[in-house]
């Protein structure tokens, strides 16, 4: 309070005279930095693209800014140091020093931590997944780096620390239900059975978990129509099922029911030889085929007889994709050619019937 009211006790151009030659500096400094900056962020850009490393693109996200921030730091340092400066203005900006510094090294702090916890909790390994971990990391860093910067100005944190502690008892007791998503949440998270980019199924609901935050996660469907938000607490006491794991493909099941005059082992090799068509066609699958002419490919569709029916004799064919999003249009295009082929062939699907042998007394 000392300094800033000698400072107000000073005349507008006392001010400027003191200022105008420190104010240059940091606007050359800044200008280096952002120079600098656009030159290591294309250097970057262009050798994380051509090496594949999770650690390396954390390394540049983390980066990212820095010799901005480093050249504001070099240049007030030099205004500081050097500059023929009142004592008030010089402690003002040596406060403003060790905040850029602080600055700097929490947001790299924040955002190498934030990469690695979301490299490890999404399934494709991207390090912006997730938000509510990240979310959580970043209030506990930039606080904590904000409490160093009050100490360092001499304002006692300790009442501030009391402060925040009694706040945070208050606002576990009236939000309840909040508080009951965000551990639920983090228990999601770190028993690593969702996660971000994977395939689950939860009640009727099913999708792609495009988010996992504070209060709820998000779904997107197969159509993309619409985004399915649920709170994270019913996550945590309904049975889900994860469709990425152990394999990353999506199974598609088609039940079919031929006649009881059909010829089996044609009704097999027709069925997987249209499958094997419209996965190719749409999903884009590449067959293995041997010199026995059987495909070898761990994808390759299949058919799975069930059960005599009371009016056909049933089975699944089982196909794959290996992108969520096609799985309808695969669906889609294989009960079709698979009908016109039927009827090619001479592969009846007989109308569900039922015959009822009556007495003749």
């Amino acid at each position: 309070m000392e300094h800033l009211e000698k400072i107000l006790n000073m005349d507008a151009m006392e001010i400027v005279q003191y200022l105008i030659v420190p104010v240059c500096i940091l606007c050359v400094a800044l200008l280096i930095g952002i120079a600098l900056n656009r030159l290591l962020t294309e250097k970057l850009e262009r050798h994380v693209k051509t090496v594949e490393s999770s650690i390396k693109e954390i390394f540049f996200r983390a980066m990212q800014g820095v010799p901005i921030s480093l050249s504001f730091v070099i240049g007030l340092y030099w205004v500081v140091n050097t500059s023929k400066l009142p004592a008030t203005i010089s402690q003002l900006l040596s406060y403003l020093l060790f905040t850029s510094i602080m600055f700097t090294i929490t947001r790299v702090i924040e955002r190498t931590i934030s990469g690695f916890i979301n490299v490890n909790f999404s399934s494709t390994g991207d390090a912006s997944q997730s938000t509510l971990i990240s979310t959580i990391l970043k209030v506990i860093i930039y606080t904590s780096g904000g409490l160093v910067v009050l100490q360092y100005y001499g304002i006692s944190v300790a009442p501030i620390i009391a402060a925040m502690g009694g706040g945070v008892m208050a606002a576990a007791l009236g939000a309840k239900e909040t508080l009951e998503n965000v551990f639920a949440g983090l228990q999601i998270i770190l028993s690593r059975q969702i996660k971000v980019n994977e395939i689950i199924k939860i009640g009727s609901n099913e999708g792609r978990v495009i988010d996992i935050n504070w209060r709820y996660t998000s779904i997107l469907p197969a159509n993309e129509g619409s985004i399915i938000v649920i709170p994270n607490k019913d996550i945590a006491g309904l049975t889900s099922t994860n469709y990425s794991r152990p394999r990353q493909d999506i199974v598609i099941v088609v039940p079919i029911g031929v006649g009881y005059e059909s010829d089996l082992d044609q009704v097999e090799r027709v069925t997987v030889e249209v499958a094997r068509e419209v996965m190719i066609e749409v999903d884009g699958y590449e067959p293995l085929i041997d010199s026995e002419g059987v495909d070898k490919n761990p994808l390759a569709p299949v058919v799975r007889y069930q059960e005599f029916g009371d009016s056909s004799i049933n089975f699944n064919a089982v196909l794959h994709a290996k992108v969520y999003n096609n799985q309808l249009m695969i669906k889609h295009k294989f009960i079709m050619a698979i009908t016109k082929r039927y009827r090619e062939e001479g592969i009846n699907i007989p109308f569900p019937i039922r015959t009822v042998m009556m007495d003749k007394d």
